[in-house]
């Protein structure tokens, strides 16, 4: 039974099973209208192995908690759902699906989720279903590409990494270019380009790990 239990999981379909056997579907505190698949102590995470060759390391299930730059984002856009509402809206490293659930939930006219790890994607698909939103959902690395077709782009906890930062900021570039609202949810991460930004908002959120709020900002990417 232990073999059978330390099985890594390897397809889109054995992540779903094992997102809803092993996590629990509950209120996200801060925010009790959205349901997420959340982890505990007995959950097993690191059976969830979604690297795509074996010479590199598992990617960290940031998919599975709510993050600071998520929460300060849905905190903003449920005080102003206008900025969402009747919009096409990308989310953009979705994770959780916290902030494209939200925007849903505010009347976007659509929103398109965007995550590049494979069990994320399965937990994207199981929280949208749970919170009764359709989410239209990819695995297709965006930033590698022309600005989307949307209005709005909603991008929480991006800034984390200084290559991923310099890549996610060409991309948003292109899209202020094309005409796209981008709106950056962050608290004040190390790689966050205050230059290209403008503060629209604060506010105390919770990121993961931390008990305690902090203070995260909403700002407006100007290119």
């Amino acid at each position: 039974m232990q073999a059978e239990a330390d099985e890594e999981v390897s397809s889109p379909t054995d992540a779903a099973e094992f997102i809803q056997s092993n996590l629990d579907l509950l209120p996200v505190p801060a925010f009790p209208g959205i349901k997420l698949y959340t982890p505990h102590p007995g959950s097993g995470l690191r059976r969830l192995d979604s690297a795509v060759d074996e010479d590199r390391d598992p990617l960290p299930p940031y998919w599975a908690y709510v993050w600071g730059g998520g929460a300060v984002l849905v905190r903003h856009i449920q005080a102003q759902p206008e900025l969402v509402a009747g919009q096409r809206v990308l989310d953009l490293g979705s994770g959780s699906g916290i902030v494209g659930i939200a925007a849903a939930q505010c009347g976007a006219a659509s929103v398109l989720a965007a995550e590049t790890d494979a069990n994320g994607l399965a937990a994207l698909a199981l929280n949208s279903e749970a919170n009764g939103v359709a989410l239209s959902i990819t695995g297709e690395d965006l930033t590698a590409g022309a600005a989307p077709e949307v209005d709005v782009v909603l991008v929480g906890d991006l800034f984390y990494a200084p290559e991923l930062a310099v890549r996610v900021s060409v991309f948003l570039a292109r899209c202020v270019a094309a005409g796209v609202t981008v709106l950056v949810g962050d608290p004040y991460r190390a790689h966050l380009p205050l230059g290209a930004l403008e503060l629209v908002a604060e506010y105390e959120v919770a990121d993961f790990g931390e008990a305690a709020g902090r203070r995260s900002g909403v700002f407006r990417f100007l290119g």
